[in-house]
């Protein structure tokens, strides 16, 4: 038997990683931030509203591990410069970054989308996560000791989801790139930067969808185009982001990882019957 120069189990081991998280109070990021917690990793939680982050970090604290909850528009650079000077006072470094932040798409045809809610949609989905990436990279390349960034991006941006959200899909297909090319100009200061496509999760908007009768095919539609069959549940989201977040992802970067039940995978003609 061959034996590993490690324990398996250390490899998801972030005792001692200061880690950012934005959108941290939000449907996936509030348990992305509880996951990177419990790994040992010391937690700021960062959302548009304060009282989202603090009671996340409350959660956390009140659980034994360490956080810290800031509110800042990310979309604005002197608030993503005063929310990492922060995170610097707090825990001296950061080492891992989560870019989780999804504002709600205002679902408009491609003709009638106006340039206001265009540029929203590109500044919360995309700007923020460029302004945070690079925040973030400086300390990291400053330190010396590499790092870890996790962008969470979207099926939608790899493919057109329709129903109005042609604002959104583009500025998530920006974030896959934006993964793309960090990922290259960075590798040689050993910071990784890596992609997650989620499909459709359970949050209170798709909740309600479930829950009215009206939305049925709406729903139905979405369900057949995910070949396990359900949404995703938001704890699902840990065990990816804690994987590209740690060393048992030590080789991985540049990765575009969707986690879709499949949907991806699947043609859009595809059937199980033929």
């Amino acid at each position: 038997m061959t034996t590993l120069p490690f324990s398996a189990k250390s490899l998801f081991d972030l005792t001692g990683r200061a880690a950012v998280v934005t959108g941290g109070g939000g449907a996936l990021g509030s348990y992305i931030c509880a996951g990177l917690a419990q790994s040992g990793a010391s937690v700021a939680v960062v959302d548009l509203r304060l009282e989202n982050a603090a009671r996340v970090a409350a959660e956390i604290e009140a659980a034994g591990g360490k956080s810290i909850g800031i509110g800042a528009d990310v979309s604005r650079e002197a608030e993503v410069a005063s929310l990492f000077a922060e995170v610097d006072r707090a825990f001296g470094a950061v080492d891992i970054l989560v870019n989780s932040v999804s504002a709600a798409v205002e679902r408009k045809a491609p003709e009638e989308v106006t340039l206001e809610a265009w540029q929203h949609m590109l500044d919360s989905n995309l700007t923020s996560y460029f302004l945070c990436s690079q925040a973030a990279g400086r300390r990291m390349i400053a330190a010396g000791r590499g790092g870890s960034i996790v962008n969470i991006s979207s099926i939608g941006g790899v493919t057109a989801l329709g129903r109005g959200a042609m604002s959104y899909g583009v500025a998530k297909a920006g974030v896959v790139q934006l993964t793309r090319e960090t990922c290259f100009a960075w590798a040689h200061h050993k910071i990784r930067v890596n992609a997650i496509l989620p499909c459709q999760f359970t949050n209170a908007w798709w909740a309600e969808r479930q829950a009215d009768p009206a939305s049925r095919a709406l729903v139905s539609r979405v369900l057949d185009g995910i070949p396990l069959g359900r949404l995703g549940d938001a704890q699902e989201i840990v065990g990816p982001v804690l994987f590209l977040a740690s060393e048992a992802a030590s080789m991985v970067t540049g990765a575009i990882l969707p986690v879709d039940g499949g949907n991806l995978a699947m043609n859009a003609g595809g059937s199980i019957e033929w």
